[in-house]
């Protein structure tokens, strides 16, 4: 067995590794199939960012564990090189995955209906949707009867991440050769509001993890919920808008959530009741729809609030935004009014997207506040201001420099991300611990911190940190 990483390992981005079995006769499954972003994709031309310059002959199968674009965002380009297995997805997934396949495609590559179309119809035909908790016996090679692996089978596992996310266990066996291998994909923080935290799976021999927070522990809901609704209060006494860029799948929802509660356990307070949230992004609208649709794996907490008559998700204040004009003109409304709102815009990483213009225009306003609620990678416009907005620092967005003046806050409670403490979890929580980590998914700092974690935790297990 071997697992051969191409993408992800030096830094968050581009998620892509590849199970290899049987050497003479090899079967190959690949994990995700993600995009690189930020100081990832530096020295490279968009085409060679988005190529698969790996052989696909002998993979018999993508395995997705959730709808991310630095998860799925090279499927097209892997469909283009010729791939045509099957794709397993969870259900959840698989209803998502060819709407941010289409965005993708429009924002990154064309706008040619016929194309895009053409490559749904292929993701369509591909798409094997799986429920989570059950075994699928995988397609394999069997040429040759002394191969040690005879049957590989593949379980999803909620991951509490997004709607749908997962890990992935694959169990591979033969007649002398039993070995289970784990995929995190990534894991949900624990507490973290709609979706239920993720369970550790009964064994792993060998553990493929990410560490995107492997050195940081979040903040607990209480306190950013508490921390939340002061900074919203100052903005709106200053009349200022409130900036939160935030991934379309995911953050959005969970923020909208947590808005939901503030303005609940607020009823007599004016300002909670006539403030303004806007999520200006028409993917974001159609996730929460999905994220409605799917309200069967909400966590309990949420489904009792449903039952009590209460929509988390879809509440008064809340308007959306669709057309691009409509998009223009709440910018303009907004900056000529001086009026306080709270909006929310992806890029979650601000590389692009709505919540460029609304930066562009009022970033360098003192009565702007900006808030980071989700993690963002090196050489992305997002990691700039979190870097150089709290020295008074400036930002270059479309090529033009903007002094920040606006307050920056960084919640790293909201990450969708697990944190140290539910790595190490995850990890103490199995009853058969694996011989084997490989961390992958973090900067070099997150993976060494968690490796050593790892190590006092398992000190005869071998731990590495995952190479290209």
């Amino acid at each position: 067995m071997q697992i051969i990483h191409h993408g992800a390992v030096n830094g968050v981005t581009g998620s892509c590794h590849q199970l290899d079995i049987n050497p003479q006769h090899p079967s190959s499954y690949l994990i995700d199939c993600g995009l690189f972003q930020g100081a990832e994709t530096a020295g490279q031309n968009s085409a060679d960012q988005l190529q698969i310059d790996f052989n696909i002959d002998n993979i018999k199968a993508l395995i997705v564990t959730h709808c991310h674009i630095d998860h799925v965002g090279r499927i097209p380009y892997l469909l283009a090189a010729g791939f045509n297995q099957p794709i397993y997805a969870t259900t959840a997934t698989a209803a998502l995955l060819p709407l941010v396949i289409e965005d993708a495609l429009k924002v990154g590559v064309t706008r040619d209906k016929k194309l895009i179309q053409a490559c749904l119809n292929q993701l369509n035909k591909l798409i094997v949707p799986i429920d989570y908790n059950q075994w699928v016996s995988l397609p394999i090679n069997l040429n040759n009867a002394t191969q040690p692996v005879r049957q590989i089978k593949l379980k999803f596992k909620p991951a509490g991440h997004i709607l749908g996310s997962a890990y992935v266990e694959l169990d591979l066996k033969g007649p002398s050769y039993k070995h289970r291998v784990v995929f995190s994909g990534d894991l949900g923080a624990t507490y973290a509001p709609l979706l239920a935290s993720p369970k550790s799976p009964y064994r792993a021999d060998t553990l493929v993890i990410e560490s995107t927070y492997g050195d940081k522990n979040h903040q607990g809901r209480k306190d950013r919920s508490k921390q939340l609704k002061g900074i919203i209060e100052k903005a709106v006494n200053d009349n200022g808008v409130v900036l939160i860029p935030a991934f379309s799948i995911g953050r959005t929802q969970e923020l909208l959530y947590e808005f939901e509660h503030i303005i609940y356990r607020n009823q007599h307070n004016p300002m909670w009741q006539n403030i303004d949230i806007i999520v200006d992004s028409p993917m974001a609208a159609n996730f929460t729809q999905q994220y409605r649709a799917f309200k069967d794996l909400w966590d309990k907490e949420a489904k009792q609030k449903l039952s009590q008559g209460r929509h988390p998700l879809d509440f008064e204040q809340l308007t959306t935004i669709d057309s691009h004009q409509d998009h223009l003109a709440v910018i303009n409304y907004l900056d000529s009014v001086n009026k306080p709102a709270i909006i929310i815009a992806a890029s979650g990483m601000c590389t692009g997207g709505r919540i460029s213009h609304y930066l562009s225009r009022f970033l360098a306003k003192a009565t702007t506040d900006v808030l980071f609620v989700g993690y963002q990678a090196q050489g992305t416009t997002g990691r700039d201001i979190q870097k150089y907005g709290p020295r008074g620092g400036y930002v270059y967005i479309d090529e033009q420099r903007i002094d920040i003046k606006a307050k920056i806050h960084t919640f790293s409670g909201y990450s969708a991300h697990a944190d140290q403490h539910n790595l190490i979890n995850f990890v103490k929580r199995m009853h058969h611990k694996p011989k084997h980590i490989r961390i992958v998914h973090g900067d070099t700092e997150a993976k060494q911190a968690l490796a050593n974690e790892y190590q006092k935790l398992l000190p005869n297990t071998e731990i590495e940190i995952g190479k290209e």
